[in-house]
């Protein structure tokens, strides 16, 4: 088969080794008659990745093309953690596990083609979601050159039953249960897992027990509390109960605490970058820990004009990193920002997990702004004088007062 017009002549291609990726690879090769190379990421989804190396290499992708890598401390370090030192929620509930993962694939895809003088790249995120906008954003981001290939965007494969019928054709493997309609799409990583589609696309309707994969029910978790602590340096969390770990162990240590407990499950709708609105259940154990005992050593270690400050800039940094935007120059100068804000926030919170729930019940830091001797209601030795807050209401009510004056005139 000849080459299309401007046709790439080597892609590097996003691959889970699942049956879309499959047919995707397959698809290219037929599409463009050009050479694939596979790039497959350890993020922590918690399967087995040895099975999608033998699948490129059953559908002649050569050895040296298929990259399989394990980027789970990476993830954590320098996605994952830079993110919660912002506290980022994104419309205030969602921790956003899909959209910081996006980033780092995109980075690695462009590094691994500039390697191998692949001349594009392809993902396959379907035309109706965010994830399109998020590797392509990023990709264009690091090489303004990158060709990007969504077929999702191009082929005529629009049903499952197209798709099917595709893989049967060219001797794709299929899994029993993709034979029929999928109750529901599932996206992992060590951040969270982010359930999809079917069975959930009703939002009046409780999504079903089987969709939770990741935590117990809550109304099942232990009847006794567990009770935990959680170090942190500059921002980051660096130990659990006193032994200290690298980024990804204490996130991996933080989601069996919160599997247990039942922790950090959401049912959300939420307003995509595309316009439309989605159901989604996420289930993000570790991180809704971590995001609360960050919370709670914030709380002492943050001057409340830089709390407040950093807690108005989130929000807009959330929507930065959901819209795919983490290679922007703004979402740098926020994060610039609030890692200054982190210079002092070190220190270690005790979290009571429970049924669900996880709650800071302690704190304490060396470089705590904390003053009992100014906040107690014992006899506080001169060290704040009760009289000082006449004057300090004074001048903030003046230019009320003055309003209440004009209005009761003009009322007159």
């Amino acid at each position: 088969m000849s080459a299309k017009p401007n046709a790439p002549k080597k892609v590097v291609l996003a691959y889970s080794g699942g049956l879309d990726t499959s047919i995707i690879l397959k698809w290219l090769k037929t599409e463009y008659d050009c050479e694939v190379v596979t790039f497959t990421a350890d993020l922590g989804q918690g399967e087995e990745l040895d099975p999608a190396r033998k699948k490129a290499e059953m559908l002649g992708v050569a050895p040296e093309n298929i990259f399989i890598e394990d980027l789970r401390e990476e993830f954590v370090r320098d996605f994952v953690f830079p993110m919660f030192r912002a506290n980022a929620l994104y419309e205030g509930l969602y921790l956003l596990g899909t959209s910081i993962a996006r980033p780092l694939i995109s980075k690695r895809l462009v590094e691994i083609a500039a390697q191998t003088g692949a001349d594009a790249v392809a993902h396959g995120a379907t035309g109706k979601g965010n994830d399109q906008v998020r590797f392509e954003l990023a990709a264009y981001a690091l090489n303004p050159d990158i060709k990007v290939i969504a077929p999702w965007r191009e082929w005529d494969l629009t049903s499952r039953t197209k798709l099917l019928e595709f893989a049967e054709a060219n001797q794709i493997p299929i899994a029993k249960d993709k034979r029929g309609e999928a109750p529901f799409s599932v996206d992992a990583n060590l951040l969270h897992t982010s359930s999809e589609g079917k069975v959930l696309e009703n939002p009046a309707d409780d999504a079903p027990d089987y969709v939770y994969q990741r935590t117990v029910n809550p109304e099942d978790a232990p009847d006794t509390p567990e009770f935990i602590e959680i170090s942190f340096e500059k921002g980051d969390a660096t130990a659990i109960n006193g032994e200290s770990m690298s980024p990804a162990t204490i996130l991996t240590a933080l989601n069996e605490y919160g599997r247990k407990h039942g922790v950090g499950r959401l049912d959300f709708v939420e307003n995509r970058f595309v316009g439309m609105k989605s159901r989604g259940i996420y289930e993000t154990p570790g991180g809704t820990i971590l995001l609360e005992a960050h919370r709670g050593i914030e709380q002492i270690t943050l001057d409340s004009g830089a709390g407040h400050l950093k807690d108005s800039l989130m929000p807009r940094y959330a929507e930065l990193i959901y819209n795919g935007f983490w290679f922007s120059p703004e979402r740098e100068m926020l994060q610039a920002a609030i890692d200054k804000s982190q210079e002092h926030v070190t220190g270690t919170v005790r979290l009571k997990l429970y049924k669900g729930s996880v709650r800071t019940v302690g704190r304490w830091s060396e470089h705590s702004l904390y003053s009992e001797a100014h906040v107690t209601f014992e006899d506080d030795a001169g060290a704040y004088d009760q009289k000082d807050a006449a004057g300090f209401i004074q001048l903030n009510a003046l230019r009320l007062k003055l309003l209440a004056a004009r209005n009761r005139r003009l009322k007159g």
